[in-house]
């Protein structure tokens, strides 16, 4: 199964230019916009997907890091953990805020794109992503990359934004996905690429619910499952290598 064509653009260069551009508020757009919901998110991650022996753990897509910290805290910075990214400007916001934190023996920050990395075959015991899967260019080639630095064993975790389907919920949360959040997102972080009108079209077109999980099982992963955070505004896909 391939995964379609994005109709939004998602090219390398499109990707790095449009972060790079609101990398400053990025941070601050994220709490502001799920109304701080986004750190239980994480945290629920970790706990859902949590570390099982010593081997290091890789958060890719992680733009600032805040799923690689939150790792980082969930094993007291005692794990390796590497945080990739292609775009500089979000990795250096992280970098800024791993120096703050004084946790650069335990979570390094490397630039690398997620559809080639530079890693060997099966060397992480989870390999995670929370909201950037999105936006490669090729989903599934994205998930087989997962795989591939993934150890036997080990866990794909993937934290997207979904789509709640509830009577009022849904409509609502719609409404406000497609009205308000890229006024106030634009407003925040004014930025030349109308990124948070990219963020729903983006949202609106990625595999969701069970289109996901068959991605995950054709990129050679098993015992695939979906857990649906706040009422489904955010899903996390899990997967066994």
């Amino acid at each position: 199964m391939n995964s379609p064509p994005p109709t939004v653009d998602k090219s390398g260069k499109s990707i790095q230019a449009m972060f790079g551009q609101i990398a400053r508020r990025y941070d601050l757009l994220n709490h502001l916009l799920s109304l701080g919901i986004d750190r239980y998110w994480r945290r629920k991650t970790t706990r859902l997907v949590p570390p099982r022996g010593d081997d290091p753990i890789l958060d890719l897509c992680t733009g600032t890091g805040d799923l690689a910290f939150a790792y980082g805290r969930a094993t007291k910075n005692r794990l390796p953990i590497v945080g990739a990214d292609f775009c500089r400007p979000m990795l250096a916001r992280g970098q800024e805020k791993n120096r703050r934190a004084g946790t650069e023996s335990s979570l390094q920050f490397v630039e690398a794109d997620g559809l080639n990395l530079p890693f060997v075959d099966d060397r992480f015991q989870i390999v995670s992503v929370a909201f950037g899967l999105r936006n490669m260019a090729d989903t599934l080639g994205g998930i087989r990359e997962m795989v591939r630095v993934c150890r036997p064993g080990g866990r794909v975790a993937i934290l997207e934004f979904s789509l709640p389907e509830g009577r009022v919920i849904g409509p609502l949360y719609k409404w406000y996905f497609r009205f308000i959040l890229p006024k106030v997102g634009q407003a925040v972080a004014k930025n030349r690429l109308s990124a948070y009108n990219y963020l729903p079209k983006s949202v609106v077109e990625f595999p969701q619910g069970e289109s996901m999980l068959r991605l995950m099982h054709d990129a050679g992963l098993h015992q695939v499952r979906q857990h649906r955070f706040t009422f489904g505004v955010a899903s996390l896909y899990v997967g066994e290598k």
